[in-house]
């Protein structure tokens, strides 16, 4: 009786295929763990970034920028970790 908790698609895949879901899987929750790091980050920079914004002189704010491309990137890093973790049976 076929494992009805695997989806459909993946019910009749090769080993090698098998093989590639799980190191897009695996590399997909890499991607999940780094943006974790990042958005930690991002958060622990927020002392600082409104420190910087309140006595920094004119538009020379090194700490917010900082924390503003951290945050980009935590949020790119999640979103491509999970497209990755989700992803197709048609990318092999």
């Amino acid at each position: 009786m076929a494992n009805l908790s695997i989806p459909a698609d993946e019910r009749s895949m090769t080993p090698a295929q098998v093989e590639a879901l799980d190191n897009r899987r695996r590399r997909g929750l890499l991607f999940q763990v780094m943006s974790g790091q990042f958005a930690f980050f991002a958060i622990l920079l927020l002392a600082w970034t409104g420190q910087d914004l309140t006595y920094g002189p004119g538009w020379v704010h090194p700490m917010f920028y900082y924390d503003v491309i951290c945050g980009i990137v935590a949020v790119s890093f999640g979103l491509y970790g999970t497209w990755l973790r989700r992803g197709r049976i048609h990318e092999y």
